[in-house]
């Protein structure tokens, strides 16, 4: 998943990803961004010209014998010269509106297709640690510097138009000066562009030190851990943790900056040592005679100008190199390939199922692990059959519903709808075709309605709907007695958010689920947050709601297990035992073993 460090280095030197990425974002803001800067590329030399002019004006003036007439053209191309200074002026303030909206649309933009591409990645990505150091350096790199890189194209095309100017100015005056002025520059590029390797060097070798850093953050200031944080005395200890890793960071990032600091400064010294080494010259030719007073100053200001374009110039392209370097963070995020993927002519979902649901010799390992979770795995659901999965934690039981939903792919084996390999229906399709309620369920810190109605978001939000489910599923009369009825937010990332025990999350959650109109129900420990009373309640109503739909659950409890036509215990990754209720435990082997155990 991961390039090497020379190969994202060799693709610094492609700026077109990025262009292209800017001006999808924004052509608009992108031209005018470019005209603007274009304009204030050319003025800099109007601008010297008519220094010059006034200076020799000035020093003509002095013996005129008219100095009324020569003080009037004197004024004339002085408020020529004030003319273009408000015309750099408004160029200016329109060329900072024009960056500003083109970064904020472009930072946008990148947030866009960063989230896209967070939620079509596969779930196998989030069992990979490199897919969060990825994630982690798109986050950080991707929004800003895609609208960096633009601006230095930008900031190139003006300093190029007025590093030519001046430098076909200096060239009338001595090759030589033309050429002092390209080496006085080099050295503080040379510097840029190696400093910046070493950055990113550094950046990528400590990716995972500052994702440790920013975990433990989240431990200390978030609402989740906050009661184990105290009740353990943890604080002083993540603390400690935090400011070793963050002490750590900020050392090696200060070695870092301080060499090139020191280089920095040697490369300003030979710099401004060429600087005034070209002054002494032209002022030098002005004592001969060669040029006159106007011509000195005009030369002096180009040398100048020339060095700042120059400077601007090759500092823009080390930028560049820069910017598109860490640039390329982005681009191996956004260059994640799928591994569940769409077939390329989709079979419809059948509906109503009439064969069922099969599972024939599924086998599975998660990607980071080598050991196998599911082993030979086949039974098969008939249609509005109830089955129920059993069997202690890590037998397997929550993989099979996640293959099931094609969170994942088998890694040999498959299952089959009616006879047809889930591989063949369009992704999409046949979600829609299962509600799912996992343990470990969302909490939405939005409003009470629309933490239901994210059951079928492809349905606008009708309210009547929404209230029905959550009757179904027993929570109506609590979100009826909220301040703000189903328009109260839940939790307390917000203000005025009301929170709910894990039990009554769990019921919005199961309302979620039945607001979906599938014909499959899968359902991950639907009571395991609920009382005994609460849990008699709802599977009460889930008997009735499953007639005629094909039901999978997975439960630990027998009350629970009970209302299933028939039960699958899992062992190890393996089926061990098939049947009814009354069968298995007549049978006294591994379901009987694990309800006889105290309740």
């Amino acid at each position: 998943m991961q390039k090497t460090i020379k190969e994202k280095i060799v693709q610094a030197l492609r700026v077109d990803r990025a262009f292209r990425l800017v001006w999808q974002a924004t052509p608009g803001w992108t031209m005018a961004n470019f005209a603007l800067q274009v304009i204030q590329g050319i003025l800099p030399l109007a601008t010297l010209y008519l220094m010059k002019l006034i200076v020799d004006a000035v020093t003509l003036s002095i013996n005129a014998p008219d100095k009324t007439q020569a003080f009037k053209q004197i004024v004339l191309l002085i408020i020529i010269a004030g003319g273009l200074a408000l015309l750099g002026a408004l160029c200016q303030l329109l060329a900072n509106i024009a960056s500003e909206a083109m970064s904020l649309t472009v930072t946008d933009h990148v947030f866009d297709i960063l989230h896209a591409k967070s939620v079509e990645v596969d779930l196998e990505y989030y069992e990979n640690p490199q897919y969060f150091d990825t994630l982690h350096r798109a986050q950080q790199e991707g929004p800003y510097r895609p609208t960096s890189i633009v601006n230095d194209l930008v900031r190139l095309a003006q300093n190029s138009v007025t590093l030519l100017a001046m430098t076909g100015l200096l060239l009338s005056l001595h090759w030589g000066v033309a050429c002092v002025l390209f080496l006085a520059v080099v050295p503080g590029v040379l510097v840029r562009i190696k400093y910046a390797n070493r950055m990113y060097q550094w950046k990528q070798e400590r990716t995972r030190t500052e994702r440790q850093a920013l975990y433990i953050n989240w431990v200390l200031t978030g609402d989740i851990h906050a009661k184990e944080v105290r009740l353990f005395g943890l604080g002083d200890l993540l603390l400690e943790r935090f400011s070793n890793l963050h002490t750590k960071l900020r050392h090696e990032k200060l070695a870092i900056g301080k060499k090139r600091t020191t280089a920095d400064f040697l490369a300003q010294a030979s710099a401004t040592v060429a600087v005034f080494a070209s002054f002494a010259f032209i002022a030098y030719r002005t004592v001969q005679g060669s040029i006159t007073l106007g011509d000195m100053v005009m030369y002096f200001q180009a040398f100048q100008r020339g060095l700042s374009s120059m400077r601007d110039l090759l500092g823009g392209m080390a930028s560049l190199y820069e910017d598109n370097l860490f640039l390329s963070n982005l681009f191996e995020f956004l260059n994640l390939k799928p591994k569940v993927n769409e077939p390329p002519d989709p079979k419809p979902v059948p509906r109503p199922l009439q064969q069922g649901i099969v599972f024939d010799k599924v086998n599975f390992h998660y990607p980071a692990s080598k050991r196998r979770v599911l082993e030979d795995i086949s039974f098969a659901i008939a249609p509005g059959e109830t089955v129920a999965l059993v069997g202690r934690n890590g037998c397997g039981k929550t993989t099979l519903a996640k293959l099931l939903c094609r969170l994942y792919d088998p890694d040999n084996g498959k299952i089959t709808f009616d006879g047809i390999d889930l591989k063949q229906f369009a992704i999409r399709g046949l979600r829609t075709n299962i509600s799912v309620l996992f343990q470990d369920f969302v909490k939405y810190y939005l409003t009470a309605g629309e933490n239901i109605w994210f059951g079928n978001v492809e349905q606008p939000l009708d309210e009547e709907k929404v209230a029905a489910a959550a009757k179904q599923a027993g929570v109506h009369e609590l979100i009826n007695n909220l301040p703000q009825k189903y328009d109260t937010l839940l939790g307390k990332w917000f203000e005025d958010g009301e929170e709910l025990s894990r039990g009554e999350w769990q019921k919005v959650a199961l309302a979620r689920t039945f607001l979906r109109t599938s014909q499959i129900i899968l359902l991950d420990e639907p009571a395991s947050s609920l009382d005994p009373r609460a849990e008699h309640e709802i599977f009460c109503k889930f008997k009735e709601l499953t007639q005629g739909k094909t039901s999978l659950f997975i439960s630990h409890r027998l009350s629970t297990v009970k209302m299933a036509d028939r039960i699958i215990v899992m062992g190890k990754g393996k089926i061990v035992e098939s049947g009814s209720y009354d069968a298995l435990m007549q049978k006294k082997g591994s379901f009987a073993h694990l309800f006889e155990i105290p309740q």
